[in-house]
């Protein structure tokens, strides 16, 4: 089995080697190729993948190239983990928004779209290459942000799922919560990319009880804590938010809070100058401690978990994905790019039933999946005018004087990476 991973040289990379390495009896990989055009970054990590390999005994070969076509000919699987313009851009996507008093972050609001805009022309260029070496290859995409651009692909008649681990990350606290083994803990999950909420806890499938009521009352305080959110809050909704929630329910606090201290994109340039100097060092042949905090936790579980039940039928039966909605959630188009617990195997993800969506949640769903869409046409078309409506419609913006003033600086700081502007 052969899969390729466009965006090899990010140093998230070594937490999907460990997790292949480690689980290799359920994805047995012969080739792995990690495509990066940074070639001082692909070998730092490219050597450190070998030597992981190395180490936990794994048989497959590990290449490395930039050469796009090359990497992906033949794979059975693509996994996209790209940032375009780095984590130079990424602080800009945090800054700016923060001048018209909106949530500065790189995959919702102002900078979310900004991402957006300089990433759908790039992964569908890459998945249009896909398609030409190996048309039956799955395209996982694990690149933010991951519903616009999953929908991006799927408009675009390609084999794509999207990946996120934030539903594995909660799987896994409830797990330790239960004192049960996280492939027990089967969650109810609802609503887009970086917008769903935890209706429903269950051990051992759909059909099983739900534990959420219990987890709230004997756990409620530090699940809180854990989203930043304050606890009444969490107990009157009576579910779990995911913690990008807060910047829709905090907002305010939230800008005030990000003005105050350095930003994401600065602590994680940093953190990855170490990393790559860690991974430099031939010495070194597992994961370090420190990548814990670079994010993606659970990443490579959940992305071994999918790659399995694609090409081979394996892994857990019901996994949370991104994936097309085709009437699972009626309030929505059927083409939009929803994320629920879906079955997944070899003909892709189809998402389980789920129950009816209380208003307070599906009005905001709506909300963003309109948002989404236009986004995607800025994306795909261009235009001052389609950043402008896509702005003016999300609700982290919604006001047409930010919208104006957000839309003159999204340009100015992506020029480069905006063919049309």
């Amino acid at each position: 089995m052969k899969l390729a991973v466009v965006g090899g040289g990010s140093t998230y990379t070594p937490e999907l080697i460990d997790g292949f390495a480690r689980l290799r009896d359920t994805l047995p990989i012969s080739e792995l190729v990690l495509v990066d055009p940074a070639a001082d970054r692909l070998e730092l990590v490219g050597g450190l993948a070998r030597r992981i390999f190395a180490k936990q005994g794994h048989s497959g070969t590990i290449v490395t190239t930039s050469d796009v076509d090359a990497g992906v000919a033949d794979a059975d699987a693509v996994l996209l983990q790209l940032r375009v313009g780095g984590q130079a851009a990424r602080l800009q996507d945090e800054t700016w928004p923060l001048e018209c008093g909106c949530v500065g972050q790189e995959t919702t609001g102002a900078g979310g779209l900004a991402k957006a805009l300089r990433t759908v022309p790039v992964v569908l260029d890459i998945a249009e290459r896909v398609r030409r070496t190996n048309p039956d290859a799955w395209i996982i995409d694990f690149t933010n942000p991951v519903g616009i651009v999953t929908r991006a692909l799927l408009q675009a008649g390609h084999k794509a799922v999207g990946l996120c681990n934030v539903a594995i990350g909660f799987q896994r606290r409830f797990a330790a919560l239960l004192d049960v083994a996280p492939s027990e803990v089967h969650l109810d999950h609802v609503g887009l990319n970086h917008l769903t909420w935890e209706t429903g806890v269950r051990i051992g499938g759909p059909e099983g009880e739900n534990l959420l009521p219990r987890l709230l009352a004997e756990h409620g305080g530090s699940i809180a804590d854990s989203l930043s959110l304050p606890r009444p809050l969490i107990d009157r909704l009576g579910v779990v938010p995911s913690y990008y929630l807060r910047y829709f329910y905090a907002h305010d606090e939230v800008v005030r809070e990000l003005g105050t201290k350095p930003s994401r994109a600065a602590e994680v340039a940093a953190m990855e100058k170490e990393l790559l100097a860690m991974y430099g060092d031939p010495a070194l042949d597992t994961k370090p401690e420190l990548l814990a905090k670079r994010g993606g936790a659970f990443y490579s579980e959940a992305a071994v978990d999918l790659a399995a039940a694609l090409l081979s039928g394996g892994g857990s039966p019901y996994q949370v994905v991104n994936t097309v909605n085709n009437g699972t959630l009626p309030f929505l188009p059927d083409d939009a790019v929803i994320e629920v617990q879906a079955a997944v195997g070899r003909q892709g993800a189809a998402p389980l039933a789920v129950p009816a969506v209380d208003p307070l949640y599906a009005g905001l769903i709506a909300n963003v999946t309109a948002y989404e869409d236009l986004a995607l046409q800025a994306a795909l078309h261009g235009g001052r005018d389609r950043v402008f409506k896509a702005l003016l419609s999300h609700p982290l913006v919604g006001q047409y004087e930010y919208a104006e003033a957000l839309t003159d600086k999204l340009i100015a700081h992506n020029r480069e990476h905006l063919a049309w502007a």
